[in-house]
């Protein structure tokens, strides 16, 4: 890539850096207590800024450096905190933070990008099931100190991306005949999303060990 394409970019990456500070210095001095719904929208700006500055520096990399995405997405799955596990016949996927809302396509790529390249990496070193017939249950969890008026319609957010990715692992199917997903509302010591999938004859066992912090669960 020519020096001068690269400097342009970064120029741009520099005042997404600008504007999120200004966001920032924003949220800094708004009066939480008599506005808080303004409180919510700049903090919304300005994560959605910081995750548009960490997908360009991706791109920037990816075509500037001899990086491959995929050993730069590995990293970047190691630093987010996804972390994956099995245990009874479970798949168990743990990520920061809560999903991305639908149409957000920055916050998406940045997470799921991530998420895509974790499970490759953890299929080539464990020995993990093709699921037929399963459930896969998200879990939204709150961290309980903020307002729980932060909880969204799941409608909103960014599920389907989530089961196409999976179903390129663990499933071999994501219709409605061969994978029914189910989603829970939680409030936990932070913000973030478990994603377990298991087939289908576990997964009333799996609810009644986790009904004590169950705030609700519905067809999704």
């Amino acid at each position: 890539m020519e020096r001068q394409i690269i400097s342009k970019r970064i120029g741009e990456i520099q005042d997404d850096i600008s504007r999120l500070q200004n966001a920032l210095y924003a949220m800094e001095t708004a009066d939480i207590q008599r506005y808080p719904d303004n409180y919510e929208v700049l903090s919304t700006d300005a994560a959605l800024r910081g995750e548009k500055i960490a997908c360009r520096l991706r791109h920037l990399i990816y075509s500037s450096t001899n990086i491959k995405k995929t050993d730069y997405l590995a990293s970047a799955a190691n630093v987010l905190g996804i972390n994956i596990a099995q245990c009874d016949g479970i798949i168990e996927i743990a990520m920061p933070g809560l999903l991305p809302k639908r149409k957000r396509r920055n916050s998406a790529e940045f997470l799921f990008d991530s998420l895509y390249f974790a499970l490759d990496r953890y299929c080539d070193t464990h020995e993990i099931p093709k699921y037929r017939q399963c459930v896969v249950c998200f879990s939204h969890i709150y961290n309980r100190e903020l307002p729980t008026r932060r909880i969204r319609d799941y409608d909103n957010l960014e599920l389907k991306q989530i089961l196409d990715i999976l179903s390129s692992f663990i499933m071999e199917d994501d219709n409605g005949l061969l994978c029914d997903a189910y989603n829970t509302t939680e409030l936990g010591d932070a913000d973030c999303t478990l994603v377990s999938i298991m087939d289908k004859n576990i997964f009333s066992d799996w609810l009644e060990k986790r009904k004590d912090c169950l705030e609700s669960i519905v067809d999704f």
